[in-house]
């Protein structure tokens, strides 16, 4: 919980109710993980240009919200602080239609973007000064959006890489295991259509506009931007970043009730109407790049 969160909390007491997990989430994501398992016998047989378009409009969206998914489980927000083994069983489940594992690394990393939010060493959400210095021109910061998912994959065994926990050698097993079938059982164009949906719906999508919405300085001193608008529906609340930032602990479907309890807390702060006009405003706008990060200066870890 941030300071802020503190502050709103010893007003509002009764948002401590919001905390804990939501019991209808693992039906939520287990009814998308069948979908996609389903859709698998369907796109099976399509032709490659109808494959991608599938791909991109349906398969890759329910990818990415299993994607904000993990990212939900990673707070314990499926079964509960009580039981840390009952998530991370759940994320290999929510991770296996996205096709690469992604479940426990991605938790090792964003717990730290939360405690050390802006930190140049530890907060591995942060585009390095390369990235800056390669992409800052238009035609650059389309490529850097298309190549977002490799950078978001990649960049944390580059700035701060840590040693392969248990857990995650558990999971590439179980997701190669999983792919292996698929392959055997339904061909090579179903991985296609997994993975690739993962990765272009991590790119140029409307869905992927959250990535930059959520801290890129659009107007100057502000950290973190929330965005209110229809897509939050498929991406378990992510839009709503400064009540997550503020409050982690609230699950994803009850983070409108922090912003209506706490509305003067939030409803003058700048932000987003769209996720599509803030991936053409970061594109467009010389004035908002890779570097357009509020950035604090590594201390080392504290305790």
């Amino acid at each position: 919980m941030t300071h802020k969160g503190v502050a709103i909390t010893k007003k509002y007491p009764q948002i401590k109710k919001l905390f804990g997990y939501d019991p209808n989430f693992k039906w939520v994501v287990t009814g998308m993980v069948l979908v996609q398992f389903l859709s698998m016998f369907i796109v099976k047989d399509l032709s490659y240009p109808i494959l991608l378009l599938v791909a991109y409009c349906f398969g890759g969206v329910i990818n990415h919200s299993l994607m904000l998914a993990i990212h939900e489980i990673s707070h314990n927000l499926a079964f509960g602080h009580a039981r840390p083994m009952a998530n991370k069983l759940f994320g290999f489940f929510a991770n296996l239609p996205i096709g690469v594992p992604i479940s426990i690394s991605f938790k090792k990393y964003h717990l730290e973007h939360h405690r050390y939010q802006g930190d140049e060493k530890l907060d591995t959400d942060l585009p390095t000064l390369i990235e800056a210095k390669l992409f800052c021109t238009t035609f650059g910061k389309l490529c850097w959006i298309l190549l977002q998912p490799f950078f978001y994959s990649f960049r944390p065994l580059v700035t701060y890489p840590k040693a392969p926990t248990t857990l995650e050698y558990v999971n590439l097993v179980i997701q190669l295991i999983f792919d292996g079938i698929v392959w055997y059982y339904l061909g090579g164009k179903v991985l296609v259509y997994l993975t690739l949906g993962s990765v272009m719906a991590m790119g140029l999508h409307p869905v992927a506009g959250h990535f930059i919405s959520e801290h890129y300085m659009y107007k100057k001193g502000f950290e973190t931007y929330s965005y209110y608008g229809p897509l939050n529906f498929i991406t378990f609340n992510v839009g709503y970043h400064n009540e997550h930032h503020d409050f982690p602990a609230v699950p994803g479907s009850r983070l409108p009730e922090v912003k209506r309890i706490a509305a003067e807390f939030y409803n003058d702060l700048p932000q987003h109407n769209s996720w599509v006009s803030v991936l053409y405003d970061f594109v467009m706008d010389p004035e908002i790049g890779p570097y357009a990060r509020v950035k604090r200066k590594h201390r080392g870890l504290t305790s």
